[in-house]
Formats: structure tokens, C-alpha cells, sequence
């Protein structure tokens, strides 16, 4: 599905002249077992604001599901169809492939109003901030505690550290761009 996301990074030389810093494919790119055909293309962050215009390439250093404190992470997530797969997950696996985000804790199950031991969708999630998502490409079906919408190429999701899940049902792959701020919602532990 991936054909990479290019990044391009721009900056100042020593005499203030802008410049393009970097030109290619991200670099900083992750894979879980546990999501079969996810690809998570980390491309910035920061962790402070006002943010810094300079510096080292920050792209490089976005390891963590969440920003920093008073920080941000920009990413371009693809999401197969999951059909194949997705019935298999167990929440060992689907906490298993935040950990390697250093978000295990967010992964929160549902909490819908049957009280069903068994979550909407295994990679039900509440983080503390609030993100803007932008489906680039495809749909993809917003899940939240008590419903869900399809959201396709174009639309945009404000995401104010609710409970939800992203979840490809169409047979064809969905692109979304994820911008998460640090906020002051409740987190997922």
C-alpha cells in the first residue's frame, strides 16, 4: 500500500537565506505485527510552545504516541482494509502495538452503555490530547463509545480526547494526517 510520504523540511542557511533543508521519503517510519499493514509515517514534532524554527531535524526524534508536554506530533498514518485480521486481535496484542508507541495506557476498551466486555473495536484508544485528522485518501469509520461515522478523502475530525478507534471496512487503503496537541483531557490511564 505505501508508497512513502515525502517530507520537506525547510530552513535557514548562515546567511538567513531560506533553504531546503531535506527532500525524501520520511524516514521515521513504524510497523507493528499486532496491525498488519499499518504504517505510521512520524514526520515532526515539537515539545514546547512557542515552537522552535531551528534545530536538529525533529522529525527523527517523534517516537511516542503522545507529544511532549506543551508539545505537538504530526503523522501520516495508513490504514489497510482490516477485515482479514482485525477479528483476531485480542487486547494483549492491540495494548502490545501501542506500547511500542509508549502508549500502552491509552488503550481503554469501550465504554459503551451495555457495559459488553468486549470492545467496538480492539484498538479503542484515549490519549489526553486533542488532534486534528484529515482523511487524505479512502474512508475510514470513526468509532466512538456510543457510535461511528464514515469519513472519507477530505473530511476533517477534531478529536478532543474522546474514546475511539479508526477503522478501515472499505477494500481499499485509507491515508489520514494526524496533528496531536497536548491538551488537558483525560488520559487513557
Amino acid at each position: 500500500m505505501s508508497n512513502g510520504v515525502r517530507r520537506v523540511v525547510t530552513g535557514n542557511d548562515a546567511h538567513g537565506r531560506s533553504v531546503i533543508v531535506t527532500d525524501g521519503a520520511a524516514a521515521n517510519v513504524k510497523q507493528s505485527p499486532q496491525r498488519p499493514g499499518v504504517v505510521i509515517n512520524n514526520l515532526w514534532m515539537t515539545d514546547s510552545m512557542p515552537a522552535k524554527t531551528a534545530g536538529d531535524d525533529a522529525g527523527a526524534r517523534l517516537t511516542k504516541l503522545e507529544p511532549a508536554e506543551s508539545g505537538t506530533n504530526f503523522r501520516i498514518v495508513e490504514f489497510p482494509p482490516e477485515r482479514a485480521y482485525i477479528g483476531m486481535v485480542s487486547e494483549a496484542a492491540a495494548r502490545q502495538a501501542f506500547d511500542e508507541m509508549g502508549g500502552g495506557h491509552a488503550i481503554v476498551g469501550s465504554k459503551d452503555a451495555s457495559g459488553g466486555a468486549k470492545p467496538r473495536h480492539p484498538f479503542m484508544h484515549r490519549t489526553k490530547t486533542l488532534d486534528y485528522a484529515i482523511v487524505l485518501t479512502g474512508e475510514v469509520v470513526l468509532v466512538l463509545d456510543d457510535s461511528e461515522v464514515t469519513m472519507q478523502a477530505g473530511d476533517v475530525c477534531i478529536q478532543r480526547a474522546t474514546n475511539h478507534a479508526w477503522s478501515n471496512r472499505s477494500d481499499r487503503p485509507c491515508r489520514i494526517a494526524f496533528v496531536l496537541i497536548d491538551g488537558d483531557g483525560p488520559a487513557g490511564h
